[in-house]
């Protein structure tokens, strides 16, 4: 046990985590590496050059003539999949802290690192990216020694493309992670930390073993779910499953016992031995807190059932999505979700269609809120369809949040005139060295949902950093914004929003509307209404057809005898016409700027 070292990589996006470790792979003979980013096998991942899954993968490296077990994990850096980072941090003992040197400290490496403190993780910092012509590791130098209090000599500089420091990153893992503790001969406490499903072998659990030790063929019992099993196959992650015999303390591995059932897996269990089990399970794994939550529909109705099977499945492998049916007047049956953020919420729908071949509807996406009526009850409300009467409603309360924006000096003005704009209030602004400087806000976070992020990358230039957590509810004055489509109200696209934006909102929604819905033989009144009052209002003109051209000639009463006969059609046609509303003005009204 003393020759194993766990550790995970924690960085802000696009700092080289996922590159750093390709080389780290390549030096220890792990794998070739024939592309970039070996860790980041899906294809989304690829695609957007992001990571969205931390990947466990086991290395051998030699040092000063003794063998070393090293299991590495790679993280997510961004916001959205910060669940990620705190289950790999559950399962490891040290961590590498990664600064790209053109860029320095940012938001999220700072929120990765205080999570990792908070475990009593080994920190080593570690300066990315020192090839860059632009590269200023004296400055970044200063920033880390500002956060860390470490010691100059304790960073290591060094690059992910060329391969610099690699072997002093290894040297710094070996002598200053702690091996992992634990006893050997106690009875057998493993702690899942993620799982996937596997149309073959049912699921597969990833572990970290914190006592005792595991053979295959014993027999299992998931503590909180209760269930008992027999280890079919235990081993080791490398880039493929390779087999063992028997895993000790100190070891991460998988095992499969043809668990078929996605409820019975769940990323935070205890496995123990089924004949000598361990007094009670790991504690210290936090639920996941969702941030977002949109409706997730199947386009076909009969397909309800396979999305839950999906929604189930995607959930092995993502376990900060939270899901629970729900119903929608104008979509049917479907699911309403919790996401960490927008991003993530783009993902799983993307998942859902590449992996599991299902098309759906997502709606607009809103947080949760509390309505108190006039008798005293409180309701959680996370649609607006279950809306309690105007009359009834005393006050709705909605969440807030503290948010840091970490940024350049010459974009503090656009930056706080998006705060304002979005109702935020600003609570303290710090420079932290140089022309940097953190600014402090408390924000609804229903306003923050949609595209503030987004917004700030853009005019920050992609400079500014941003990370926040919950600061519990405070009462607003919120209404519900109602669309009406020919006098009928589209469900999936009403939203709670605050009265001050309320009518500028529904003016847009309209517009946007406008562009976006086909053209049917009669005219389309587009409406934004709160309560029984219309705020907007936009017509879709209707297709018509010159009844009046073989018409030459003659008395001007033929041709008005044909344009009368055609208004009647149209009448009739407006009573039974009903208004299909794409997929498209869904999501364009997430986007409306």
């Amino acid at each position: 046990m003393k020759n194993i070292r766990n550790f995970c990589i924690i960085a802000h996006i696009d700092h080289g985590k996922s590159t750093l470790a390709d080389r780290l792979l390549e030096y220890t003979n792990t794998i070739k590496v024939t592309e970039g980013q070996m860790l980041d096998d899906m294809d989304l991942e690829r695609e957007r050059g992001i990571t969205i899954k931390s990947h466990a993968i086991q290395m051998e490296y030699i040092h000063k003539g003794e063998k070393y077990t090293l299991n590495l994990i790679d993280t997510p850096g961004h916001v959205d999949f910060s669940y990620e980072v705190s289950r790999s941090i559950a399962a490891c003992e040290g961590a590498l802290l990664i600064v790209d040197a053109t860029q320095g400290v940012q938001a999220q490496t700072i929120s990765n690192l205080y999570m990792a403190i908070e475990h009593d993780l080994e920190i080593i910092p570690v300066i990315n990216k020192c090839d860059m012509v632009n590269a200023m590791p004296e400055e970044v130098e200063d920033e880390i020694i500002d956060l860390l209090g470490c010691k100059r000599e304790e960073i290591i500089r060094a690059s992910g493309r060329t391969g610099m420091g690699v072997d002093e990153i290894l040297q710094a893992v070996v002598e200053r992670i702690p091996h992992p503790e634990g006893d050997e001969d106690a009875p057998l406490q493993a702690l899942i930390f993620d799982s996937v499903f596997n149309s073959f072998r049912g699921i597969i659990a990833y572990f970290k073993i914190v006592n005792g030790s595991i053979k295959s063929g014993d027999e299992v019992a998931f503590i909180n779910t209760g269930k008992e099993y027999t280890a079919d196959e235990i081993g080791v992650l490398k880039m493929e499953m390779s087999p063992r015999k028997e895993l000790h303390c100190g070891d991460v591995g998988y095992i499969v016992s043809g668990i078929k059932t996605a409820t019975e897996v769940k990323v935070g269990d205890t496995i123990t031995h089924v004949e000598r089990p361990c007094d009670k399970a790991i504690s210290g794994f936090e639920e996941v807190k969702p941030m977002v939550f949109a409706g997730l529909y199947p386009i076909e109705t009969e397909d309800f059932e396979n999305l839950r099977a999906s929604l189930e499945k995607l959930q092995l492998n993502d376990a900060s999505l939270t899901f629970q049916p729900e119903s929608s007047v104008a979509l049917g049956f479907g699911f309403r979700c919790g996401f960490l953020g927008l991003l993530h919420m783009e993902i799983v729908q993307e998942r859902l269609d590449r992996e599991f071949n299902m098309d759906v509807i997502t709606t607009v996406p809103n947080v949760s809120y509390l309505v108190y009526d006039k008798q005293g009850g409180v309701k959680e409300v996370h649609n607006p369809a279950g809306m309690p009467e105007v009359t009834l409603i005393d006050h709705i309360e909605e969440p807030y949040i503290k948010a840091s924006i970490i940024t350049t000096t010459n974009f503090i003005g656009p930056i706080m005139t998006l705060c304002l704009g979005k109702r935020g209030e600003l609570l303290k602004q710090e420079y932290i060295s140089g022309n940097r400087v953190e600014l402090h806000y408390s924000m609804p976070l229903g306003e923050i949902v949609i595209d503030f992020y987004d917004k700030l990358k853009s005019i920050s230039k992609g400079y500014a950093s941003f990370d926040y957590h919950q600061d519990g509810f405070r009462p607003s004055k919120l209404v519900k914004l109602d669309i009406l489509l020919n006098g009928e109200p589209v469900d999936a696209l009403s939203t709670l929003t605050h009265i001050d934006n309320a009518v500028d909102f529904g003016r847009r929604m309209c517009e946007k509307l406008k562009e976006l819905l086909p053209r049917q033989q009669f005219d389309i009144a587009i409406q934004a209404a709160i309560g029984a009052k219309i705020i907007a209002r936009e017509t879709v003109k209707q297709l018509r057809k010159d009844v009046t051209a073989k018409c030459y000639g003659g008395d001007v009463s033929r041709k008005r005898k044909l344009l009368e006969k055609q208004k009647k059609g149209k009448k009739r046609m407006k009573q039974i016409g009903n208004v299909e509303v794409p997929q498209k003005a869904f999501l364009a009204v997430l986007k409306l700027d």
